[in-house]
């Protein structure tokens, strides 16, 4: 005993022994955070207090069991990678889906689904919109004439111009061969039948540049407005009625 120490010596070994491991054993049910001035001291240090591995206690860890831990744990962390890969390629194919396979616009399938939601809006808000359908004149003398490498350079020339003056929240697809549609938004008739006309203007007004000559091109386009009153299919059969409406008069 030291001296100044007035706590009685103990006489049972075994019960200081019980005692001291009791007191080891709750030292370690703690975790120790160290502090940031710690953390600097310790620098170039690995200090770990493990008590526990995925909810294991340490010393019921043998190092077959560690192992065993290790590589589960790799196979979830390998398994979460190609989940991740997976989904990538997922979205992927999906934006393949929806687009055209030759030009940067969506294909029929996408052009109608969007048009799907665009009538539904109509009918539920009363927020009408415009639908225009375009159509490029003699396309078929263009491919005879001057092949058809020219005939898919006035489909990219087309695309370009159309998808360059519309705003980013219209809706542009290739429904078919030479046949395009346009969903203008917040758009009434009269709106329509004017962005319409000008597109039109501007594609007879830029002629298609293919190895040093010109080539002209025009387009008829049909344009009325979207206001939930006809399904999708009929609303997209109504501008193609207009459209050959306005082939079939003079320019």
């Amino acid at each position: 005993m030291k001296i100044g120490d007035n706590r009685p010596a103990e006489t049972n070994p075994a019960a200081a022994r019980e005692r001291a491991e009791g007191a080891g054993r709750a030292a370690a049910s703690f975790t120790t955070v160290p502090t940031p001035g710690a953390q600097a001291a310790n620098a170039g240090r690995t200090i770990t207090d493990d008590v526990s591995f995925m909810g294991i206690p340490q010393a019921e860890i043998t190092p077959m069991v560690r192992d065993a831990l290790m590589s589960l744990m790799s196979e979830v962390d390998k398994l979460r990678r190609d989940v991740e890969k997976m989904r990538t390629r997922i979205r992927e194919a999906e934006k393949l889906a929806d687009h055209d396979v030759m030009l940067p616009v969506l294909n029929r399938r996408a052009f109608m689904q969007e048009l799907n939601r665009v009538v539904a809006i109509a009918r539920r808000y009363k927020e009408p919109a415009g639908l225009a359908f375009i159509d490029i004149d003699n396309f078929k003398q263009i491919n005879d004439t001057y092949g058809h490498a020219a005939g898919d350079a006035a489909l990219r020339h087309l695309v370009d111009i159309v998808a360059g003056n519309v705003r980013e929240t219209d809706v542009v697809g290739r429904l078919g061969g030479d046949e395009f549609g346009v969903i203008l938004v917040r758009s009434d008739e009269a709106s329509s039948l004017a962005k319409a006309q000008a597109l039109r203007l501007l594609i007879s007004l830029h002629p298609l540049l293919m190895d040093g000559a010109e080539i002209p091109m025009s387009v008829s386009v049909g344009a009325i407005a979207v206001d939930g009153q006809l399904d999708p299919l009929a609303a997209l059969a109504l501008a193609d009625k207009a459209m050959y409406q306005a082939k079939r008069q003079p320019q």
